[in-house]
């Protein structure tokens, strides 16, 4: 069965709670030090799950059908079988950081992980903290953990699997009807420029911890909520390219970022021990270094208090952005990453 290594994971969701942006200009960029992170995003969060509110730990028996993890600003679906999510929104809730203009605002239609024949068998453990839940289950093999903060804003969510083979794991993401991927535009106007506080110059940097050079973006927006912004989050994970969503604009350039990307559907192989989440708001529009690589013992790396630079995100986002087709099936039966 795999390591059940408890400080990894009750480590934070990365970055939860910072600070929104008005999206900017395609010409300026603010490069001055921003405010640090802010708890304005999730005064009064909150979760409810299985009859259990906060302050909660312990185990519960699984039950048979999905169940909904219910917060004050955020709420999913969880099918117990095998911690595949569904549903993901933001309710709409009123707060300062709030993306949705006070509307229900759905976001992921689902997050799916292939464990390729292994179950989940065990009772369900529940740890419900102030605005922070952490669910996991295991079987022989395999473990699953959910970490999630309910915030209207931040990094707010991330699914971990195990395997005791050591292998990577698939999961497919795909989005709720009203929302897609799309190339920043933002980020597209200044690639190749060093952006950041630790920068002496856009065109050579230096590169470091506060001085990141800008490479193409991919987001996730809707066309209700002008301050919707949101990007999927990988450590230690591979995006599966998708041939059959790669003819558009942007995969001409053959960059990584969006090459073979579809606008309503991604793929990922994720690493035993790595993670697949999500971040919202100004976390994901930030001119940030990529995540480290770590499955083990790892820590929120997002202690940057406002030094990099964050370009913002357009509304609405122009058409020739978005990434087309919406889904594709030829990455599905690609052959799993090493």
């Amino acid at each position: 069965m795999p390591r059940q290594d408890t400080s990894r994971r009750r480590r934070a969701v990365g970055a939860a709670c910072a600070t929104f942006l008005v999206p900017l200009a395609l010409s300026t960029v603010s490069q001055s030090p921003a405010e640090a992170a802010s708890s304005k995003g999730c005064d009064g969060g909150g979760f409810t799950v299985l009859g259990k509110g906060a302050g909660f730990e312990g185990t519960v028996p699984a039950p048979t059908g999905r169940f909904r993890v219910q917060g004050r600003y955020a709420q999913f679906d969880v099918d117990p079988a095998d911690f595949a999510v569904y549903e993901q929104s933001f309710t709409g809730a009123a707060n300062p950081l709030d993306q949705t203009g006070g509307r229900f605002t759905p976001i992921y239609a689902s997050k799916v992980p292939d464990h390729r024949g292994l179950t989940l068998s065990s009772s369900i453990s529940i740890s419900i903290d102030d605005e922070a839940i952490q669910l996991s289950r295991t079987g022989t093999g395999l473990s699953m953990s959910l970490q999630a903060k309910d915030c209207a804003s931040g990094g707010i969510f991330q699914m971990e699997p195990e395997r005791g083979d050591g292998t990577r794991t698939r999961i497919v993401h795909r989005l709720a009807d009203t929302a897609f991927y799309y190339d920043n535009p933002l980020f597209r106007a200044r690639l190749g420029q060093f952006l950041g506080s630790g920068c002496a110059s856009v065109e050579t940097g230096p590169p470091g911890q506060f001085c990141v050079r800008v490479t193409p973006r991919v987001n996730i927006g809707n066309d209700i909520s002008p301050l919707f912004a949101v990007r999927d989050s990988a450590q230690v994970a591979t995006r599966i390219l998708q041939a059959e969503c790669g003819p558009d604009f942007t995969n001409a350039l053959r960059l990584a970022e969006t090459r073979d990307h579809c606008g309503g559907m991604s793929i990922w192989d994720v690493a035993s021990g790595g993670r697949m989440g999500m971040v919202t708001g100004e976390d994901a529009t930030e001119v940030a270094n990529p995540p480290t690589v770590c499955v083990q013992n790892c820590q929120a790396q997002n202690q940057v208090r406002g030094r990099l630079a964050n370009l913002g995100s357009p509304f609405p986002a122009p058409l020739a952005s978005r990434l087309t087709p919406r889904k594709s099936t030829d990455g599905l039966l690609a052959p799993l990453t090493p």
